[in-house]
This record gives structure tokens, sequence and C-alpha cells, in this order.
């Protein structure tokens, strides 16, 4: 045995090489908004504004390194073009910078957790020039993303007085500006401002009216109907209803690619902060009075086939805090079941789903976990949850959904388009 041998047997073993650790930047961040969100008891309005521009970062920072590395199927930008992305930057760091720069630009409350999980995460990517170039670029993008959206319209903050008289809201709402915010991917919200509710003397409003006086009256015991509203009520504190359709997009078992899957969450932020306008323009313009007082003044509304129920109080235990017409809920789940539906072709796709709100199921003691086949069915859950727990009239709900569903499609076929190849992930029109 010569010298070498002798060394090389007697030398402790080195540690096997390890792969370095792989983030999740879509999951990590989307999760960490929905924190967020929570924390700063958002409204559902600024919630989905704040989806679509965290959700924009990270996308333009993993599309623009794609892009410089001359991707045939790169997609062209939702609000930062690709020049000066590094072709050998990390996307993953990318994403992660882009997102932190948003929130915290955002939120400047929240920066210490934010910071803290930006360091978790490119500690596991590692340092190296590829993880430096790649976060310098999101950063980057993170700042233009947040830049850009400036003097959106979102704010300052405006209120709308309460109103008074047959058939009119009677409280002050604050959170109107928003009918003003620009787009993010529609051209116009004015084609899909609602009709407006049936006149207060047609049957179409006495049949509603006569639905939701029984099916959402809080005098009426139905255990099911009660759990229902409040697994989706989603009140101050929690990810509101843009944020249900993040966490389920999150829930759908279809593991896909970074560049995917950014594509996804911000086709998806998009479309929800974009049905925030018409909702909140609709309501603005139509000033319906919620059913409460509706029905305990039906004597005011010229309505044969309606009857007053002096003490008749919703479901809900409230009245409802903005305008009846149109459902935000509603227009929410139009939007969000519309945009998986078209980005995965297929509607139904199972999965299961814990809302913020989830009231206790007795059988477990756990938050009360539910399946849905598909994302319509979900949508159309919601929405009806909002009749029967008394907060709103059928037609309302049926063209809240129909409002979402129309952004979603405008924003699907023509926004952050594949350059070559099939638009979507299936099998359906390019």
């Amino acid at each position: 045995m010569n010298a070498l041998l002798a060394l090389l047997l007697l030398a402790p073993l080195a540690p096997p090489a390890t792969a370095v650790p792989d983030v999740d930047p879509a999951r990590a961040w989307n999760e960490q908004a929905l924190r967020v969100v929570r924390a700063e008891r958002a409204s559902d309005a600024d919630a989905a504004r704040t989806y679509a521009m965290l959700n924009a970062g990270m996308y333009d920072a993993v599309n623009g390194i794609a892009t410089a590395r001359g991707d045939s199927r790169a997609r062209t930008p939702a609000l930062r073009d690709p020049r000066g992305a590094p072709a050998r930057g990390d996307q993953q760091a990318a994403a992660v910078a882009a997102a932190h720069a948003v929130l915290t630009r955002l939120y400047p409350g929240q920066e210490a957790s934010l910071t803290e999980r930006l360091d978790a995460d490119l500690g596991r990517l590692g340092a190296g020039p590829r993880v430096a170039a790649g976060r310098a670029w999101g950063e980057s993008v993170g700042r233009d993303v947040h830049a850009a959206r400036q003097d959106d319209g979102s704010s300052p903050v405006e209120t709308q007085p309460a109103g008074s008289g047959p058939g009119v809201f009677g409280q002050a709402w604050s959170g109107v500006q928003y009918r003003g915010m620009r787009p993010f991917g529609i051209a116009d919200a004015a084609p899909y401002v609602g009709d407006g509710p049936p006149a207060p003397a047609s049957l179409d409003y006495a049949a509603a009216f006569a639905e939701v006086r029984l099916v959402g009256d809080a005098a009426i015991a139905d255990a099911g109907k009660s759990a229902v509203y409040q697994y989706w009520s989603l009140p101050a504190g929690t990810a509101q209803p843009p944020g249900e359709w993040v966490k389920i997009a999150l829930a759908v078992d279809r593991p896909l690619p970074l560049a995917d899957e950014a594509r996804l969450f911000a086709l998806l932020g998009m479309a929800l902060a974009d049905t925030s306008i018409p909702t909140v323009r609709t309501k603005f313009a139509f000033r319906h009075w919620r059913p409460q007082a509706a029905i305990q003044q039906a004597d005011t509304d010229g309505n044969p086939y309606t009857e007053p129920v002096a003490g008749w109080r919703a479901r809900a235990g409230s009245a409802g805090s903005s305008p009846e017409y149109i459902s935000g809920h509603s227009s929410f789940s139009g939007a969000g079941a519309a945009v998986l539906a078209g980005f995965f072709c297929a509607d139904r796709i199972p999965f299961t789903l814990v809302t913020d709100s989830a009231p206790v199921d007795p059988a477990t003691g756990q938050p009360w976990r539910r399946s849905f086949p598909g994302f319509s069915a979900a949508a159309a859950d919601a929405g009806r949850s909002r009749v029967d727990g008394g907060l709103h009239l059928s037609f309302s709900n049926l063209d809240g959904l129909a409002m979402g569903a129309g952004v979603a499609a405008e924003i699907l076929a023509g926004r952050l388009l594949l350059k070559a190849g099939p638009t979507h992930t299936g099998e359906c029109p390019r």
C-alpha cells in the first residue's frame, strides 16, 4: 500500500454534496400577502390591489429574465418591461426580491416580518452571482411596479354620504374612490357596470324580496344556511373575498413551473383588482338599500306584492356596510373562478378549502374544511351565501357573478399572452 492510498483510507469522509433547496416564490409570497392583509385589516378592494401588485411584480421579474435568455415563449409584461433584465439572473431570487419590494412599500409597518421572509428565502438559494443578479433585478422591478401604481385612483379614501328615501342605502360608506381606479388589465370598467336592480314596483323585485325575506331571516333557524354564510362571510381581519381566490389557486393540485405559476397569479390578481372597479362604481351609482331596510320599509316601495316586517333581521347579524347592488363577494368569485377555469382550461378541478371565517365543525372541533368539485361550484356557493345571509337579493348575486366573469374573460383574452405555443395550460382556445 503506497503512502497516498494510506492517507485516503485514513482521511475522514467528506459530507455528500447537497442540492440547494428551491423556494416556491408564488406560494410563499402570496401566503405572506394574505397574512399582511389580515394584519392590516385591509378592505376587499385594497386587498385585491395588493394581490395584483405583488403578483405583477413577481411575474415581471421572472418574465424579464426569461425574455433576456431568449425564451420564445416569454410573455408580454404586466407593468414593467424586461429591459435591463440579467440573462444569468436567478428567477427565484428575482421573484422574492420583487415581492418584498412591493409589499414593504405598500405596508411599511410590516417590513420586519417581510424582510425576515426575504432573508430566509435568499438564504436557501445561497450566495453567488446569479442569485445576486436576480435579487438586484427583482428589487428594481418591485420598485418600478409600486411606482407605476402611484396616483392610480385608489387613494385618498373617499366616502359617499348616507342616502335617504325608499330604495336608497341609508348609511355613509367609504372606499368609493375605487370606482375611478386605473385598471390593471381591462381597457375600461364602464362596460361591466351593472344594469341596476329591477324596478321596486316590478314582479321580479317582489320575487327576489320574497326569497330573501324567507331564507335570510335570522328568526328562522337553519344551521346549514347559517354555517355556509359564516364560511364565506370574510369580514375585516381576514384575507377578504379576493384572498380566498388566491387561496383556492394555491390549493389546486396542478404543479407548475415558476414562469407559469407567476403568470397564473398575475392574471388572477389583475382580474380581482379590476373587478373591484365596476363593483364599487355600480354600488355608487345605484345606491340600493339592503334587504333589512327593504323588508322593514316595504310599505314605501310602491310594490303591491311586498309587505313590511317591522322586526325583520338578516341572518348575517348585520345589515351590510355598503349598498346592496351589486354583491362584491359574487363579483370577486365570478372573476376568480373564470380566471382559474380559463387558465387550466377546465372548471371541474376539485379542491379543498378552509376559509378565514370558517365556523368550527362540531364533528372535528376544527374549522370547517369543505371540498368543491370545481371553481364555478365554489363561486356559486359563495355568491348564494350572501342571499342566505340576508345581505343581498338574488339579482345582485347573479349580476355580480356575471360581472366578474366578464372582467376575467377580457384579461385572459388580451393580457400576458404567450408569444409562442398555447395560451393556457390545456386544450383551450389559443
